[in-house]
């Protein structure tokens, strides 16, 4: 599988993925993790939590692409399997992880280093090496 190099594309994403982290930090003291976030609107919910907030949040998240459908005409590309058991391993090991991390890559990533956490900087370094190690060995070493 070949991936386009797009950087002015990447770059102006990861700006909006920033600004939206900052705007959330600011404006509800919310870091802007999806597992931290699908938690406070899921129940069992804590007493006080915003469910209006979160639920904001997804929403915008699910109409990024018939936005994009709208601005372009056509739908983004996506390649995914269309092996069910391994996509349903990869999620379940993807819902552990971030059980287990104690938060979802996103916030540890965009939020977490941002704000010098450690323990988000030792969790980034472990998921990104886990997916480096991964895409070694599906597509150079099995060639899946």
């Amino acid at each position: 599988m070949e991936t386009e190099f797009t950087p002015i594309l990447s770059l102006l994403g990861g700006g909006l993925i920033g600004a939206s982290a900052v705007l959330l930090m600011a404006t509800h003291g919310r870091i802007a993790g999806i597992s931290g976030i699908i938690s406070r609107i899921l129940p069992p919910r804590s007493a006080g939590q915003s469910l209006s907030q979160g639920l904001v949040f997804v929403i915008g998240l699910l109409l990024s692409a018939p936005i994009w459908v709208l601005v372009y005409g056509q739908s983004p590309v996506q390649t995914v399997s269309d092996n069910l058991p391994l996509l349903g391993a990869a999620g379940i090991l993807v819902g552990f992880g971030s059980v287990l991390g104690n938060g979802c890559t996103s916030g540890h990533g965009v939020c977490g280093i941002s704000r010098l956490s450690g323990r988000s900087i030792v969790a980034t370094v472990t998921f990104m090496s886990s997916a480096f190690i991964a895409v070694l060995l599906l597509r150079h070493v099995i060639g899946a």
